[in-house]
């Protein structure tokens, strides 16, 4: 439940902090004093929209925390537990919102930022507002659906049926897709054909392009690369006349005598020694490598024709001959998608049919939990019609299955509430037959019954007792307390027999100074809430008949 809410610089409040309590809290105050100021606020910090107008003038930002207990709420801690938002207390959540000056927010939620849709989940399982226009929405057959829905409870039901639908859908769409796509798919498997056979004849293998290269370089030099490998030969080592090898062995004799007189030149020694060694074995190399290079013009003429094969097919492909392996590659792949996907198609018929059934099942079974909520609804409306003034009122929902047109993630059901308010009248749609106040009490009779079954632990009323008066208030009033045996209601009215029943009352006053205008909210103690009650009663002029009447509706 709330349990406190902290206003700073919103529209013409400064400052407000409410602590509130279980039970029935009643708002009251005179017209324009800004009775649903707190609920506005608390509605823009659990996600409602946010504007620059909303940060009182002459501010730089308004703020809005609100502190809610969670005992007896495990859908609002499962939310918090998931989304890894608990807190330190796992009892409490706090909530706050900042809104600059400039009309941009932030949110938190136990002192961590997170994005507005964030907020507005959590709000879902905190908080249910019915505003007073709240009666209007009770014509749109989705809204009538809503409230059936929340009064039969059957969320794992709904689930069942969405998840169903879903796939159905999604199948329906890749069904779509797979055959507007068969001709295009058909050309291009044609052509896939073709390319792949074509390059699986030539069989390219991942690397073979590099090496081909390679070996026909060297096959194209093998005339001079042994002319040259001879020439280096014969410097090294094999020169009749002078070779590198011959002065080297000269310089190294003429070190050692060095050596003999002056140790210190042992190092060049040991140098030229080196050097000697590596003459020697560079020498040994290209001898081995020139005894084993063979220059092979039929090998040559191969690696000729399967390179410019290559070249040529790389060209054809858009690609470098290097990459012409991998290409292949890629080709074959597509074209066995587009086989799977043929294949697909042919099977998915048979899928699509089954999801159907799935959905089918699930939808007949949703609409017969509709069907018998339904009717203990329709005794229960129809009873509380009686009590709010309508004594011949009778109340009915069609649920009316239909399961070739009317498939969506809710069911198969179409829903009607109908409704007839004097005898012999037929029972007719809700919105051809009910007056305006008829319709507001229909509307708070049906919030009342379905709230007792929902898991919100706070529900709001927002002047919903708007064309009420007399008896019917006083039923209503009676209806409302009723519900905050079990819940936290806050009800901002204008009736004092709604009033009457509080639990708790709470004035709304607005002060000026001429410059600056504020807003202020107290609650009452029993002697100040006998003079508010009063006030309503009678208005500014308080007999000792209005007082006497309103020690009769608190005493009641």
């Amino acid at each position: 439940m709330l349990a406190q809410l902290t206003i700073t610089n919103f529209a013409i409040v400064k400052f407000l902090e409410l602590d509130l309590q279980s039970g029935m809290t009643c708002i009251t105050g005179e017209t324009g004093a800004g009775k649903s100021i707190a609920i506005d606020a608390l509605g823009l910090c659990l996600g409602e929209r946010a504007e620059a107008s909303m940060v009182r003038p002459g501010c730089d930002k308004t703020e809005i925390s609100a502190r809610f207990l969670l005992s007896g709420n495990p859908a609002a801690r499962g939310w918090l537990t998931s989304n890894e938002l608990a807190g330190d207390e796992p009892d409490e959540c706090i909530v706050r919102r900042v809104v600059s000056a400039e009309g941009r927010s932030r949110s938190y939620i136990n002192g961590v930022p997170v994005p507005l849709a964030q907020l507005k989940s959590l709000g879902q399982w905190l908080v249910n507002v019915h505003g007073q226009h709240a009666h209007q929405l009770l014509l749109r057959p989705d809204y009538q659906l809503s409230l059936l829905d929340a009064y039969a409870g059957h969320t794992l039901l709904l689930d069942e049926v969405r998840q169903h639908y879903q796939l159905w859908r999604q199948l329906q769409n890749e069904l779509a897709r797979l055959r507007a796509e068969q001709q295009q798919r058909e050309a291009r498997r044609q052509l896939l054909e073709y390319q792949v056979q074509e390059l699986d004849e030539f069989a390219l293998q991942p690397g073979e392009f590099e090496a081909i290269e390679e070996e026909h370089q060297r096959l194209a030099n093998g005339t001079e690369l042994l002319q040259e490998c001879g020439s280096c030969i014969d410097l090294l080592y094999e020169n009749d006349d002078t070779t590198i090898a011959g002065l080297l062995q000269t310089a190294v004799n003429k070190a050692e005598s060095l050596v003999g007189m002056d140790n210190r030149l042992t190092p060049v020694l040991d140098m030229l020694n080196e050097a000697l060694i590596r003459v020697e074995e560079s020498h040994s190399e290209l001898r081995g490598y020139l005894d084993r290079l063979e220059l092979d013009p039929e090998l040559f003429n191969e690696l000729e024709a399967r390179l410019s094969r290559a070249i040529s097919l790389a060209r054809k492909h858009h690609v470098k001959p290097a990459e012409l392996a991998t290409h292949h590659q890629s080709l074959a792949e597509e074209l066995a998608r587009i086989g799977s996907d043929e294949a697909r198609l042919e099977n998915m018929q048979v899928e699509l049919d089954a999801a159907r059934s799935a959905f089918m099942t699930s939808a007949d079974a949703l609409s017969q939990s509709r069907q018998r909520h339904a009717e203990a609804l329709c005794g229960k409306v129809s009873e509380s019609m009686r009590e709010l003034a309508m004594p011949q009122g009778h109340f009915v929902i069609e649920v009316a299955p239909d399961r070739s047109q009317n498939l969506s993630p809710l069911g198969i059901d179409r829903i009607e509430f109908m409704v007839t308010t004097n005898p012999g009248q037929p029972l007719q749609p809700l919105g051809k037959v009910v007056s305006g106040g008829e319709l507001s009490r229909i509307s708070l009779a049906l919030v009342v019954i379905t709230a007792q079954r929902m898991a919100t632990p706070t529900l709001i009323f927002d002047e919903v007792d708007v064309g009420i008066s007399g008896p019917t208030a006083a039923v209503v009033g009676r209806l409302l307390r009723q519900l905050g045996e079990s819940t936290q209601v806050l009800v901002v009215t204008h009736l004092p027999q709604v009033a009457g029943n509080g639990h708790q009352h709470m004035v709304v006053s607005k002060h000026t100074d001429g410059q600056t205008t504020e807003t202020h909210m107290q609650p009452l103690a029993q002697q100040d809430r006998l003079q508010e009650l009063a006030r309503l009663l009678g208005g500014d002029h308080i007999t000792d008949n209005t007082l006497a009447n309103a020690r009769e509706l608190l005493a009641q």
